[in-house]
């Protein structure tokens, strides 16, 4: 079947590297981060790291698990490392850290989340990080209000890739997978919305290139800026049309 004849009911994106620019918000976060875990040992702090594919020179590497994984992954990563830590303290830790951080928006996210909520459109945010990270950063910059549902990795139904944290949102807003477009910067997203059985749109705005996304999206975006034209231009039906 044609998707251009399903139509778009819903739209949920992921956070880091799509709503928000992923190295403006998380590389200078995860120096200063790396410092304080390390006790200001610049050893230490070199280790943890490559602990978790990062350099202060160079930032993420593409495979870093703090890219598309869990707080939990990330700790698990570290963990070795920090031996009077346990993960659970260190994943309380990154989260603690985490919620402070500055989350520096990909686009005008007020005008952007206004317009497709005029269209009528189901907004959500399902993200890898904790449910609480996720909802300070999205009242940091005054958009809270415009989502039907935020989930987390800790939200009791899973982690991308796996598809059930996007069949909740689905289930949640009462739309059919199929009538819903996910909107990532990663390999995760795009995976879990084709297990889910969703559309799937990538964006540039985190680490992955346009090579890396492009075989498991309907289109490559620049950023979520763009999504209002590319919708128009492929002329989907959305809900109330």
């Amino acid at each position: 079947m044609r998707s251009d004849l399903l139509g778009i009911d819903a739209i949920l994106f992921d956070k880091d590297g799509t709503l928000f620019d992923f190295r403006l918000t998380w590389e200078g976060w995860a120096a200063g981060v790396l410092d304080r875990l390390s006790g200001g040992d610049a050893a230490l702090a070199r280790r943890l790291g490559n602990a978790i594919g990062f350099d202060s020179d160079q930032g993420f590497s593409p495979d870093s698990p703090v890219i598309a994984g869990t707080a939990e992954e990330v700790a698990e990563c570290l963990v070795p490392h920090l031996p009077d830590l346990s993960a659970r303290d260190i994943r309380s830790l990154l989260d603690a850290e985490a919620a402070a951080a500055h989350p520096v928006p990909a686009t005008d996210l007020p005008a952007l989340l206004a317009d497709l909520d005029a269209r009528g459109l189901a907004l959500g945010v399902m993200t890898n990080d904790s449910e609480s990270v996720a909802r300070a950063h999205l009242a940091a910059v005054g958009i809270a209000d415009r989502f039907r549902l935020v989930i987390g990795a800790d939200s009791g139904f899973g982690a991308k890739p796996g598809p059930e944290p996007l069949l909740a949102f689905a289930n949640g807003v009462g739309v059919a997978p199929a009538r819903v477009l996910m909107v990532g910067d990663s390999s995760h997203d795009l995976s879990a919305a084709r297990a889910a059985g969703m559309r799937a749109a990538a964006v540039l705005t985190g680490i992955a290139t346009h090579s890396d996304l492009a075989p498991l999206a309907e289109v490559v975006l620049p950023d979520i800026g763009d999504l209002p034209g590319w919708l128009a231009a492929t002329r989907y039906p959305f809900a109330g049309s």
